[in-house]
This record gives structure tokens, C-alpha cells and sequence, in this order.
């Protein structure tokens, strides 16, 4: 399979056209159009109705999107997407036929889950994606201060970011205060600090407003989120994507914990030596505190 074929199925093939068009559809256009760019192969391997209530809009909704993106009508939309996925023999829909295979067999899925996983993580090393990453390490290398900040599900990912981080010094701060104080530490921010938002669709109140705080107060925004019409990219100088696709009814943050590993991996880099002393200052405090243990501890009777 060639890369332009592969590009095509990954992204689907008025995936350029979508976004240039985006910001002029209606809402519930955009919500059309939204799951049609994290989902391209939907639109040939199921039937409008489904493909609409998997978006969760009227089926007329993906009639008007057609329309709207200059096609006669919906079935020349879905032949555009139909033509790509026919150049594979074996591409996504010889997937989509197994995927009621043992849809009861727990491993069946299991194995799915994690064939679904190994392929996204192994999108990520796409030429532009390893050059966003370097470059968005660039940039929070030369930052004073790192504002880490990631709501709902994409806790996990900033909180894991800030984690590593603090084992290499005193560059992050996690906005994650209690009692509505996540905002708090940004009252001393600077021009000189950055910004790392994480987000995905449905993209948290919180994120969206801080982030746009922090940028009003003149720090640059950097974006880890799921898509170029994510609201993040209208305000983040620089940005990268990850999917969140899923065999499940949920979303998957693999990817974004991938991203996380390797731009802490590419920071700590930069200065090994400074990483190493940081390191080595961190496992004698952690020692001192007894903070892990290799077998059960004996109860004290």
C-alpha cells in the first residue's frame, strides 16, 4: 500500500476539504462533520442512519453536509470514501466484515483493542508528527515555567507529564487546585512561561477558558489534542495530534500518554547530565521516605 493510500484511509479523502470548510458549517454541521474526520471509514462501511446516530445527529444532517461540501447528494460524499478504501484488498473494510466475528469472545476484543492500539501508536511516528514533537520540546525546553493543564480524562495525561517532570526539577506546575483554584497559579505567569493544554472531544469547559486566560496573559499555548478542528488549535502556536478512536465505547488515551513519555523523553535529553543529577537527587529522597518496597511488609502485631 502506498503512503498516499494509507494517508487517505487514515484521514479519509476530503479530510483537507472538511477543515477548510469548518468553521463556516453550523453546529450541527460541525457535529457531523467532526465525527466523519475521526471516523472517514464509517462513511463507507455503514448506512447513513448509522453513520448519523453514531454522530449523533438526523440522517438529513449528513444529507446537508454533502451538500454543503459540494457534492450532488449523500451517495457521491460516500463514494469518494467507498473509491479509497477500494484500492486495499485488505484494508479497512475486511476489518469492518471481521468485526462481528466472535463479538462475543472477550479475547476477540481484547485482541482488536490491542491490534487498534499497536496501529495508532505506530501513527504517531509519521514524519510530521516526530517533527511537531520536536518542536513543541523545543519550546518547552526554553520556557521558564510549564502550566500542565488536562481536565476529565486527560488528567491522567497531564498529571503523568507533571509527574515525570518533577523528577527532573522544578519546571511544572499542575493546574489541578481544589476548591476552583486551578486557575490560581497562572496570577504570576508570564510571557516568558508556556501553557500545555490537553483536551479532546467533548473538549472540557475549563481547559478552553484557562487556556484562553493564560493566552490573554501572554503565554504561548501548546496543544496535545485530537484534531485539527479541536477548539485548541485557534489559540495554540504549536500542537500535536493523537487519535482516540476505540473498539470500545470509550475513548483511548494510549496515544496521548505515548506522546507524553516521548516529550519528557526528548526534554530530559537535552541536558542529560542535568537529568542525571535531577534523578539522582530524587531516588535518595525517595529512599529516604521509604516509598517503595520489594516484598509485603510484616504486620506489626
Amino acid at each position: 500500500m502506498t503512503s498516499y493510500v494509507r494517508q487517505m484511509l487514515q484521514k479519509g479523502p476530503l479530510h483537507a476539504r472538511i477543515i477548510e470548510r469548518f468553521d463556516d458549517m453550523s453546529e450541527q454541521l460541525q457535529q457531523a462533520a467532526r465525527h466523519i474526520l475521526e471516523h472517514p471509514q464509517e462513511v463507507a462501511l455503514v448506512s447513513m442512519r448509522e453513520l448519523a446516530r453514531n454522530a449523533g445527529v438526523q440522517p438529513s444532517t449528513m444529507t446537508r453536509l454533502a451538500k454543503f461540501l459540494e457534492f450532488s447528494g449523500y451517495e457521491d460524499f460516500r463514494e469518494q470514501h467507498a473509491d479509497v478504501i477500494r484500492v486495499s484488498a485488505d484494508g479497512f473494510a475486511a476489518r469492518a466484515l471481521q468485526r462481528e466475528e466472535g463479538a462475543a469472545n472477550g479475547e476477540g476484543l481484547a485482541y482488536r483493542m490491542l491490534q487498534g492500539l499497536s496501529a495508532q501508536i505506530d501513527r504517531l511516528r509519521d514524519p510530521d508528527t516526530i517533527s511537531r514533537l520536536d518542536t513543541m520540546a523545543e519550546h518547552l525546553a526554553k520556557a521558564r515555567r510549564i502550566f500542565v493543564l488536562g481536565l476529565r480524562s486527560c488528567h491522567s495525561v497531564a498529571w503523568h507529564f507533571h509527574y515525570v517532570m518533577t523528577l527532573l526539577g522544578e519546571k511544572t506546575v499542575h493546574l489541578d487546585g481544589p476548591a476552583g483554584t486551578s486557575g490560581d497559579p497562572l496570577i504570576r505567569a508570564t510571557h516568558e512561561d508556556v501553557l500545555l493544554a490537553i483536551s479532546i472531544n467533548p473538549y472540557s469547559l475549563q481547559t478552553l477558558e484557562l487556556a484562553e486566560a493564560a493566552r490573554e496573559k501572554g503565554l504561548s499555548i501548546l496543544a496535545i489534542t485530537d484534531s485539527e478542528v479541536s477548539p485548541l488549535v485557534t489559540i495554540a502556536e504549536h500542537v500535536v495530534f493523537f487519535p482516540t478512536e476505540s473498539q470500545t465505547f470509550f475513548h483511548t488515551l494510549a496515544p496521548a500518554l505515548a506522546v507524553s513519555e516521548v516529550l519528557c523523553g526528548l526534554l530530559a535529553s537535552r541536558d542529560r547530565a542535568a537529568a542525571l543529577k535531577e534523578l539522582k537527587l530524587a531516588d535518595r529522597h525517595l529512599s529516604a521516605m521509604n516509598t517503595y518496597a520489594t516484598s509485603i511488609p510484616r504486620r506489626k502485631i
